[in-house]
């Protein structure tokens, strides 16, 4: 994966991490891509107000159910700032989305949080073919996983 439209959209995915953090937020993104380039839906994490289940990818996969046919759905890639949790690994699965391109990986974020001393998640960090055994995943990326680094590290109020 090293087209210039992948990137972008990955990079569009640091910013929508970050636009997370802004808003009080853990740092995640994601984008939506159909088969023929054209956005279909981004978000961005929103478990400040007390729902820990509000993930930019469980999301996508919702609204993938509800606005996309089956065949569009398995045509369409999913860029995202981390790697899906196995909840949203899961969901992504059910819905019979596509690919799945993620800048930073669950093996990072968990070195991360641990070298910060800060808690890790209450789920377990699988790769998201130990949820999805056929899913096509491609991941991470160096400079995207660099750009996501420091955002948890604002995160976690470490400011190095």
């Amino acid at each position: 994966m090293t087209d210039d439209n992948a990137m972008k959209h990955l990079d569009r995915c640091v910013e929508l991490a970050t636009k997370a953090l802004e808003t009080g937020n853990p740092p995640f993104g994601s984008v939506l891509v159909d088969e023929s380039g054209a956005v279909r839906y981004e978000g961005h994490n929103l478990t400040v107000g007390g729902d820990s289940t509000q993930h930019p990818e469980f999301a996508i996969a919702r609204w993938a159910a509800a606005n996309m046919t089956p065949g569009e759905r398995a045509a369409s890639t999913v860029y995202t700032s981390g790697e899906h949790c196995p909840m949203c690994a899961a969901a992504h699965g059910w819905v019979g989305l596509g690919r799945i391109v993620y800048a930073s990986s669950s093996k990072q974020l968990v070195a991360w949080l641990q070298d910060m001393q800060a808690p890790l998640p209450p789920v377990a960090t699988l790769p998201i073919t130990s949820v999805v055994p056929d899913a096509q995943v491609e991941g991470p990326f160096a400079e995207q996983a660099a750009a996501i680094h420091e955002l948890h590290k604002r995160f976690q109020g470490i400011n190095k």
